[in-house]
């Protein structure tokens, strides 16, 4: 048998085990030989390849709806030229998603329209895109969330419904103003997920200033030791996006109606 062939076979094997299907991998093969249908096994192999893609195109579908990841925020509309080098590298070393093996969370500080929330959700489609699960939420929506949920006594249930993401991406953790019981929740959410599982935060806030979010010097320092503990910093020094577009698009406003004959009177 060449080595092409044993390597058809050993795709075939491995593709039925991956589809949970182990009598199949253990015996199609063997029964194709013994029937003299050999090569059958390239049809068969072509057919199971197309099974594993639709399946692989339909996970991927059914991630990017549970995902709630907002629209348009992919690395197709990012404009990394406005991004320092070393921020874009790193950017684009996590969309490989080799950070989740390892449960690293990623920071991301800066202030409000410098493309953090943006770059949070490229990097979560384009991990959806390899199979991943994400979760994006606001985070004073996620701490409602678990606030509720400790209330009605289901927060265990909830934590674990969360454990089913490789990635949870909370948006904005500064603009959270919270009470003591919403500072718990929070920090037990962070302490469930201890080198446990990734998280994806970004805010406006540096960890100088992280007092305002928890309130407690010890919560906020052990708050941020299990954050930093294993982590990526993402610093977004860079001026607001949004801020220079609205100065582009008011000059070109103003060029235009520079440009632009006025009509005459009575017209």
């Amino acid at each position: 048998m060449t080595r092409g062939a044993t390597a058809k076979r050993e795709r075939i094997v491995e593709l039925l085990s991956h589809f949970k299907l182990p009598t199949l991998a253990a015996e199609l093969p063997k029964r194709f030989d013994k029937e003299g249908q050999s090569d059958a096994l390239l049809l068969v192999l072509e057919l199971l390849e197309m099974e594993a893609g639709d399946r692989q195109q339909r996970r991927v579908e059914r991630l990017k709806r549970a995902s709630k990841l907002p629209p348009g925020k992919s690395f197709d509309e990012l404009h990394d030229k406005r991004l320092p080098r070393p921020l874009w590298q790193k950017i684009t070393e996590l969309s490989s998603g080799a950070f989740l093996e390892r449960a690293t969370n990623v920071l991301a500080f800066g202030l409000p329209g410098t493309g953090k929330s943006h770059c949070a959700c490229a990097i979560g489609n384009a991990l959806i895109d390899k199979g991943h699960s994400v979760l994006f939420t606001p985070t004073y929506a996620l701490v409602q969330d678990l606030l509720l949920a400790k209330r009605e006594l289901r927060l265990p249930k909830l934590l674990r419904q969360l454990d089913a993401f490789e990635l949870l991406i909370l948006d904005d953790i500064g603009y959270v103003q919270q009470s003591a019981e919403e500072v718990e929740v929070l920090f037990t959410l962070m302490a469930e997920r201890y080198e446990r599982a990734s998280m994806f935060i970004t805010s406006n806030l540096v960890f100088s200033e992280w007092d305002r979010i928890f309130k407690n010097p010890m919560t906020t320092a052990a708050a941020i030791d299990r954050l930093v503990h294993h982590s990526v910093i993402l610093e977004f020094d860079v001026p607001s996006f949004r801020t220079e577009d609205a100065k582009s698009r008011g000059a070109k406003s103003k060029k235009g109606g520079a440009d632009t004959p006025r009509p005459e009177a009575g017209a």
